[in-house]
């Protein structure tokens, strides 16, 4: 986990992902018809595998497999970051963590996906030599760039942390955020290196390096924090008093040295693909003005989403160390958990729909996209509804049986759960304003997205004021995810009003008669989980692993049986298409 709680669009999934931090993307002519209020995501130009990468077939079921790995791995070392260092360390090393992903972010992260690679295909694809020289240049202006920019926010890290942690923080905790913060920053840098080596993979059809490199990192992350419980276990309770130099070190230079791994993980499949890079230096030759004019959109979408999590930084930051408050660590985990969700339904749900949507749009069918939307809507709504349930329902076992352990004390993991049950809530929202976005996507409309993400963020940074200012510390964290949903049902809300304006008639109603349907399942098969979860040992807040395990396997399994009854009952066709596709899947 490289720390961030949100990334641009195009870092949900497949992208540089928060647990993962790489870009993968996929690539073909279609990208190049980009313009200034178009920046396609790399989801509308899936691989073709012309530059020796294999089949769409293969690759996609490698990339699948490498995703679910590395997303499990992730969860391993991000549970035992908790382990290690307990809370209140854990909130100073999450939210150093958060710097370099939100300064990545701002430099390059969606710009690589959106902008870069369009870019590298038309050279590809235009350049006497194959696009060759052209990216020689702009790898060697990138690296220059990065290194740079690194050099300059790890020189001012003080000034930044002491920012982000706020005045109501001690002065230790502020200063331990500073160390971590001289130990990652770096990070920027090599994670730039590692996204900029990913693109020129996938734009030569090569995309399983850039998706299995991440897991390098995790392993390295994970020995790092084996390392650390062995030597300092026994060890009374961290605190930003007592931990030491050694140990800061030991944890900040473990995660520094994973993402370097992951870099270098990617040198052997460059050269693979017969990629070497050279210096040289010729940034005039590169159309900046161009790449400027392409990148701007996405830099306003970033960057609101990124003052955004400053800001929730910032606020969960004066509770840390409260005996009785969710931490950022707590809150960070809660939401892996969300984008989980969401990459493993939504994302598939918007790789499939997202190039039939783009082709119709480009011959003026709008009549289609309008269709492809709404059922991409209801697909999505009713795939995700018993993940909504069992996140709601057995929020408290999850977070015990994945995050409790070590320094992480069962009273932070049923804090934790107290999130997650508010985080159930975003993920359907979350989802469908996706969906709407990559509709605006395929509409060549970025500019759009932008304006929408600048009001949006504008609400869910005042939705985390108003939480803060009413809510007592114990549920602040929880009242940070409702801002977060809120949010997102806001954004789902404006981009269907202004998509109805664009392409005409969207078939709302039989959305709406679809949700209502998928809605009355989810709480059959809520209330079913409820009785169950009551009838078991811990009345649904389990004192350890084992217990959590007890409550977690029946009440699930009865939330997911009462669901496909109950949503079958009430002919929610989208269900059974949903268990279609992953039998399909699976036999793939």
């Amino acid at each position: 986990m490289n720390g961030g709680l949100y990334r641009s669009t195009h870092a949900a999934d497949g992208n540089p992902r928060p647990e993962e931090g790489v870009t993968v993307v996929s690539v073909d002519q279609q990208s190049a018809t980009a313009t200034g209020d178009q920046a396609l995501p790399p989801e509308n130009l899936p691989p073709s595998g012309r530059d020796g990468g294999g089949s769409t077939a293969g690759q996609s079921a490698i990339m699948a497999i490498g995703s679910m790995v590395s997303r499990v791995i992730g969860f391993v070392r991000t549970a035992l970051i908790g382990m290690a260092v307990g809370t209140t360390v854990g909130d100073a090393y999450t939210s150093a963590q958060f710097l370099p992903n939100q300064i990545y972010e701002l430099l390059l992260g969606g710009i690589l996906s959106s902008v870069l690679v369009p870019l590298l295909v038309r050279r590809r694809k235009s350049d006497p030599d194959g696009g060759q020289a052209f990216t020689q240049k702009l790898l060697t202006f990138a690296v220059v760039s990065l290194g740079v920019a690194t050099v300059l926010v790890v020189s001012l890290a003080s000034a930044i942390t002491a920012i982000q942690t706020g005045g109501d923080s001690t002065p230790a905790y502020r200063e331990l955020v500073t160390h971590f913060a001289y130990l990652i920053l770096p990070i920027i840098f090599f994670t730039g290196l590692s996204g900029l080596a990913g693109a020129v993979l996938n734009v030569r059809g090569h995309f399983a390096a850039p998706m299995w490199a991440p897991i390098l990192n995790n392993i390295v992350v994970i020995a790092t924090c084996g390392v650390f419980i062995l030597c300092y276990g026994g060890q009374k309770e961290l605190t930003p008093e007592n931990i030491t130099g050694a140990q800061v070190a030991l944890i900040g230079g473990g995660t520094l040295l994973g993402i370097v791994v992951q870099a270098l993980g990617l040198l052997p499949a460059l050269r693979k693909v017969g990629f070497r890079w050279r210096w040289s230096w010729d940034p005039r030759s590169l159309g900046l003005r161009e790449i400027g004019q392409l990148a701007g959109w996405m830099l306003v979408y970033a960057g609101a989403n990124q003052l955004a999590v400053f800001l929730v930084v910032r606020i969960l930051s004066d509770v840390t160390g409260s005996a009785d408050s969710a931490s950022i660590l707590a809150f960070n985990y809660v939401f892996l958990l969300t984008m989980m969700a969401h990459g493993i339904v939504g994302v598939s749900v918007m790789t499939a729909l997202l190039p039939k949507m783009s082709a119709a749009a480009a011959e003026g069918r709008f009549g289609e996209v309008s269709a492809d939307l709404t059922r991409g809507i209801k697909l999505t709504s009713a795939a995700l509804a018993p993940i909504v349930v069992v996140y709601a329902v057995l929020s408290a076992p999850i977070a015990v049986f994945l995050f409790q352990g070590g320094r992480f004390s069962n009273a932070n993991a049923l804090a934790t759960g107290t999130v997650l049950a508010v985080a159930a809530f975003a993920v359907i929202p979350l989802s469908i304003s996706y969906l709407c976005t990559y509709a605006f996507y395929a509409l060549q409309g970025n500019k759009t997205v932008a304006l929408i993400n600048v009001a949006v963020v504008a609400v869910r940074i005042g939705a985390y004021f108003t939480l803060a200012a009413v809510l007592k510390e114990s549920l602040l964290a929880a009242g940070m995810t409702a801002g977060n949903a809120i949010s997102y049902l806001l954004s789902a809300l404006i981009s269907l009003t202004v998509l109805r304006r664009r392409i005409g008639r969207l078939n709302l109603g039989t959305v709406l008669s679809s949700l209502i349907r998928v809605a009355v399942a989810a709480g059959i098969a809520a209330a079913l989980g409820l009785l169950v979860l009551r009838l078991l040992p811990g009345d649904g807040e389990p004192a350890g692993r084992i217990e959590a395990l007890v409550q977690l396997v029946p009440t699930g399994a009865v939330i997911l049986i009462g669901y496909l009854v109950a949503a079958t009952l009430l002919r929610v066709q989208e269900v059974s298409q949903v268990v279609g596709m992953v039998r399909r899947k699976i036999g793939r």
